[in-house]
Order: structure tokens, then C-alpha cells, then sequence
């Protein structure tokens, strides 16, 4: 796990992972450790589903041996979750602001 710190003083948690199913559990415990720390425990059960999707569907459509997770914390009021191919650096603006859920290539 890294985490590195970020201007609005709450730091980010990253991963890579293998590309495979059990994955998501690992995911889910990277998330549920940073909401802890950041004292947004209630939000755990949805994020958990969103990074739950977002490696399900890294595993079934990237093509590269890895994927990469990242919980980050933008402002007080947003929880930006990313599931991505590989150790890659972050796009401006990348991942999803809030939780909020989706399906397929639509979700970014």
C-alpha cells in the first residue's frame, strides 16, 4: 500500500494489485482503512460495492497484468474512488467524486 499526502491534507491510499477476482476483497480493505482513518466509517458499505465494480471490471477488460486501486480524499465533503490497468499515474480529475455507482465503460 502507498499513501501519499495531498494539498488538502488528507492523504492518499493506493494499491496495485494482481488482475484476478480476489483482488476485490483486497480493494474493499484498502477503502474500508482509509474511510476509517478519515472518520467516514458510514460510507464503507457503498464504497465497498464501487471499488467492488470498478476491479470487477478491470479484471474482465483490461489487458494488463495488474490493476491499480486508489482511495483518495479531495476535499472535506468528497471520497474519490479509482480502479485502473496497472501502476499508472493519476489524469487530472480522474476516478469518481462522492460514492456513486455505475456499470460498465460508462463509469469513470
Amino acid at each position: 500500500m502507498t499513501v501519499m499526502s495531498r494539498p488538502t491534507g488528507h492523504p492518499v491510499y493506493s494499491q496495485t494489485l494482481p488482475r484476478e477476482p480476489q483482488s476485490a476483497a483486497v480493494a474493499r480493505r484498502l477503502v474500508r482503512t482509509a474511510l476509517a482513518v478519515w472518520g467516514l466509517e458510514s460510507l464503507s458499505d457503498d464504497a465497498g460495492v464501487v471499488i467492488t465494480e470498478l476491479v470487477s471490471n478491470a479484471v474482465a477488460h483490461s489487458r494488463l497484468a495488474s490493476i491499480r486501486v486508489i482511495v483518495a480524499r479531495p476535499s472535506v465533503t468528497g471520497v474519490r474512488l479509482s480502479g485502473r490497468e496497472g501502476p499508472r499515474p493519476d489524469p487530472p480529475g480522474g476516478g469518481l467524486r462522492g460514492v456513486r455507482g455505475g456499470v460498465g465503460p460508462g463509469v469513470s
